[in-house]
């Protein structure tokens, strides 16, 4: 049994079908937490460190050969994972480790006696105390020289924890701009081309500011394709967008950007302030970056918990994108075709989805007519109202137990629990968590110290003859 625990289990865990789907995601949360990601990707053996990424890449590094190993990073694991990594190299460093800081929106007790400072940001919108913390995050790089070692640990949510706005943009603007970007439905790698252009350290500019030391980037993975120019706005790697891109986003999507802004981006283009660093750049000749831990850790971690309790399992897809309500009808239709047909398996059977839905709001609507629940809550529902048949069980949760800016990971639904007009009614005014937390279907865990996006299980148990 896995060591994540949904609050008030036994009481939504009404059926052995809703179950088995709680036993698959918390298996596939329990599978991506940092320290269990950092020991099968990370090895120290004598002074040799070891790094292996998901996709078969492999690194070795002669920790003899520098002077200092300093540690830097932002993300919701990255207080986790840099505890992980500092656990591998204790003892081989001595007083050569010079120690770092990382950023996280969950710091307590993860830098607890250790040679580094976990330090307080805020998400998914930037804070003041952010920026200041990020600003140390900055210096220990700035800090390295070319006989150094930077490891950097990038995961889920760095690019609002490591949020240094570009002069003379000011928090207050970045925070307008950052949630009318996040409400208007755009990809995370649009989004992101606009930040890392409003930004003095994302899109390769940490690496800029740490050369020319070696810098080897441990990333966790929160974006569909494991773009590492994308997770976390990539400030350890190459950007391949640039400032024409940043204002098409906007004009895209009809943001007015803050005044700041608009001038910034204008004198970007126009080529008047320096391009985030591209590919060929000499920022980028000593660095490498390994993903260690991505959608694909939580999901194959789901199937096996799946097989475990007699259920065929089946990857689905680990890249599903857009509108969270389209895509809870796709996944009721799915478990449809597995029922009747017995495609693509045939039940008893666990479908298993990751990637990143978004819920866009409705041009004009007011703030006071936006609820609560998240892009996993909107799933659920939209895929409950669809079911019509007993034995089916669908659940979705965000793997960092933050779902949008709710307080609750997700839902899980059947074909009985949502009254039918009610969630139409209520997924309209996006205010879907009060209507799953009274039918006993909302999920909570809390902050789970990882993030390798969204995880859903479609459990069917019986084949309709």
């Amino acid at each position: 049994m896995s060591g994540i625990t949904f609050r008030d289990r036994e009481r939504i865990a009404r059926t052995p079908t809703h179950d088995v789907a709680l036993d698959c995601l918390a298996a596939g949360i329990e599978a991506a937490l940092p320290a269990n990601v950092v020991a099968d990707a990370v090895s120290v053996t004598g002074g040799t460190l070891r790094v292996a990424g998901v996709d078969g890449t492999t690194g070795e590094y002669d920790l003899d050969a520098y002077e200092t190993v300093r540690l830097v990073g932002a993300g919701k694991a990255a207080g986790g994972t840099a505890a992980a990594l500092a656990d591998r190299l204790d003892g081989r460093l001595g007083d050569r480790f010079a120690g770092g800081a990382v950023v996280t929106d969950d710091p307590e007790g993860s830098g607890e006696g250790r040679p580094f400072d976990v330090l307080p940001g805020d998400h998914p919108l930037p804070t003041g105390r952010g920026v200041e913390h990020a600003r140390r995050v900055v210096d220990v790089a700035a800090a390295a020289g070319p006989d150094d070692l930077v490891i950097a640990v990038v995961t889920g949510g760095a690019s609002a924890l490591l949020s240094v706005p570009s002069d003379p943009i000011g928090i207050d603007d970045l925070r307008d701009l950052t949630d009318a970007l996040l409400a208007c439905g755009a990809s995370i790698d649009e989004i992101n081309a606009v930040r890392k252009h409003c930004s003095a350290v994302k899109g390769g500019q940490l690496a800029r500011t740490a050369a020319p030391a070696t810098v080897v980037t441990l990333a966790m993975s929160d974006v569909v394709g494991d773009d590492s120019a994308v997770i976390g706005s990539g400030p350890t790697v190459p950007d391949p967008s640039t400032y024409d891109d940043a204002i098409a986003t906007l004009e895209r999507y009809g943001i007015d950007p803050p005044a700041t802004v608009r001038r910034h981006l204008r004198a970007g283009a126009a080529g008047e302030r320096p391009e985030t660093p591209a590919a060929g750049d000499p920022a980028f000749d000593r660095t490498r970056t390994f993903t260690v831990g991505n959608a694909r850790t939580a999901l194959d971690a789901a199937a096996d918990a799946a097989a475990d309790r007699g259920y065929d399992a089946v990857v689905v897809a680990d890249d599903v994108v857009g509108e969270a309500r389209d895509a809870g009808r796709e996944h009721a239709a799915l478990a449809e075709t597995c029922a009747v047909d017995g495609r693509p398996v045939a039940p008893p059977a666990v479908l298993l989805t990751g990637g990143e839905t978004t819920v866009t709001l409705a041009d004009g609507t007011d703030d006071d007519r936006v609820g609560s629940g998240g892009p996993n809550a909107e799933f659920a529902a939209s895929a409950g109202i669809e079911l019509e048949r007993e034995g089916i069980v669908v659940a979705s949760v965000d793997t960092d137990g933050i779902d949008g800016a709710s307080d609750a990971a997700g839902g899980v639904v059947d074909a009985a629990t949502l009254p039918t007009p009610a969630a139409r009614d209520a997924l309209d005014r996006h205010d879907v968590a009060p209507l799953l937390d009274e039918a006993d279907s909302l999920l909570r865990t809390g902050p789970t110290g990882t993030n390798v996006n969204d995880l859903r299980a479609v459990v069917v148990t019986d084949r309709v003859e």
